[in-house]
Formats: C-alpha cells, structure tokens, sequence
C-alpha cells in the first residue's frame, strides 16, 4: 500500500521535473535538502491530516478495534512493540496515524510510528506519511522521541519488520522477534518501558502465494528484501465489485490490543546478559497477552505464538 502511493508520488515528482514545472522540482530539492533530518527529530505532524474523514471510513471498513487492558501514564515515556507486521500493518496505521480512539483511552500520549527511513527520501510522500505522525525508525529517531523529558510519548514499532510480512498467511502466528534485540537496548538506555502489542486480524486481510521457507520464490523474497530493505510479499484479496480476487483487502476485523507496561530502569551501558533478561521478559509477557485474548478473537484454543 505505502509502496503504491510512493510511486504515484514519485511519478509526479518525473513529471514535474520533464514538463514545464521543472522551477517547482528544483525549488522542492532544496526544500528537501534543508529538511532532511525532520524525520529523524519528531516529523512533522498535521492533526488537520490525521482527522481527515476517509480514515473514519478506513477504520470502519475491516473495522479496527483499539482494546486498553491497562492505564498507560503520561509520565512516562513508552515503547510500544507492534505484532504482527501482516501486509498492510493497517491497525498499526489506523490506530496511531489516525485521530483514532487512541488519545481517549490513553490520555496525555502522543504516539509516534517509526517506518523504514527509505520512504522519507520519497518526494511529497514523504510529507504526507509526516503528517500522519510517521517518523523514521532510525536509532536517532527511537532516541529524540524516548528522550522526551517530560514523559507522555510513546514510539511505536513494528519490531517484525518488513521481513515478517512475508509470513503474513490467514492464520499464521509466526513472528520474527528473537533475534530483534534492539529496541529492548533502546528502552533501557532511555528507561521507556516496554509495551506488548498484539493486533488479532491482522493477517487475515490478504491471501499471499504459497512461499515457505526454503522454495524458489521464498529465496528470492528475500534476496530483494536484503538489497532493497523493504519485503515484496506476493498477495491478493478482493475486488472493488467482487469478492473473487483484487488487491483491495478484506473486510475481516481488526482488535489491536494493548498489553500492560514493563517497566525499565534507565540503564544507559546494558551489558548483554541485561538486554537477554528484558527481552526474554518481553516474549513472556506478550505470549501472555496473546493467550489471555485470542479466544475473543476466534483464535482456536490450541494455537500459540512462534517465535522465529
């Protein structure tokens, strides 16, 4: 999806540059040279963008549920790990991006989404995914948004990564987390703590070409993931007018449900042994949070999490 909307900014960016507007592309290049670090320093938030009315219409479509299990204080600072990544990450989008009910339930917060930094050197996409509340998942971004002195921000990441996407079949709950260490530095040394996310549904709203691993296409999915850091998942779903087939998801719910927070002293060495401890803590508390919710949410009573 983000990569759709990039190329249509990127082509309108080509034509620009080919036509008669070529003053506009020069004057947008210095624009962008001048404002290269914004992504890494907060973004650049428009609240009049995150209230557009095509997000309430977005929302309802699946629809995507926002589910608090626990108070998240505002004096605090948060790192909030998402799973899983699925192909769209639309209850990451839908409830972060959008004046979604994220600011009633938790009150005093202000979330932040870290994306690939490859699509903030889009032209003009990269001004809108800003507005939206997106910013880089660069170290230094993690850092200027846990660096809030006082408290109230929350970093969201999708802690899979694109490489996830690749597992995202109906009814996988393979996740791609025990090698992904970290953001669990990254809360220590800024004592954020830590928040499980598990967002039931996600999965469901595409159907992907078979690619286990180890097949011809798996390997090649992956090769390219390598060279151009975002995942080419092979999909399909439904169409505008039929249900046989399209790229348009299906409307399958989405409860994104918000685990309790772990709470981390600020420790800005952590040797190994510590960031082992945090981060086995982590796999422990969200495999919680999976099994106490999955059966609301039609998750069968014998199916757990994997941890790859």
């Amino acid at each position: 999806f983000l990569s759709l909307v990039a190329q249509f900014c990127c082509g309108f960016f080509v034509i620009l540059i080919l036509g008669n507007f070529w003053f506009l592309a020069v004057l947008y290049l210095l624009w962008l040279y001048l404002d290269w670090e914004t992504p890494c320093t907060g973004g650049r938030r428009s609240q009049w963008v995150r209230n557009w009315t095509v997000w309430k219409y977005f929302r309802e479509y699946f629809p995507i549920h926002l589910i608090k299990t626990s108070d998240l204080s505002p004096n605090h600072n948060y790192l909030l790990g998402f799973h899983p990544h699925g192909v769209l990450v639309a209850g990451a989008f839908g409830n972060f991006c959008t004046s979604s009910s994220f600011k009633n339930l938790f009150p005093g917060l202000t979330p932040y989404l870290h994306i690939m930094p490859i699509w903030f050197s889009c032209p003009f996409f990269r001004e809108y995914i800003m507005s939206a509340g997106m910013v880089s998942a660069s170290k230094e971004s993690v850092s200027y948004v846990l660096d809030n002195k006082g408290g109230g921000h929350a970093s969201v990441i999708v802690i899979g990564g694109a490489e996830e996407s690749l597992n995202a079949h109906p009814g996988s709950l393979t996740l791609n987390i025990l090698k992904r260490k970290g953001f669990i530095k990254m809360a220590l040394k800024h004592g954020a703590h830590l928040v499980p996310v598990f967002s039931f549904g996600e999965n469901e709203l595409f159907k992907q070409v078979a690619n286990p691993k180890g097949s011809r296409l798996r390997n090649v999915q992956e090769k390219l993931q390598k060279i151009m850091g975002f995942a080419l998942p092979l999909f399909h779903a439904r169409g505008v007018f039929q249900y046989s087939f399209g790229l348009i998801p299906y409307r399958q719910p989405i409860h994104t449900v918000v685990g309790s927070p772990i709470p981390v002293k600020q420790n800005l060495n952590p040797t190994t042994e510590e960031i082992e401890q945090l981060h086995a803590l982590y796999l422990q508390k969200l495999r919680t949070l999976f099994e106490e919710h999955k059966r609301n949410y039609g998750i069968p009573e014998h199916k757990s999490l994997i941890f790859e």
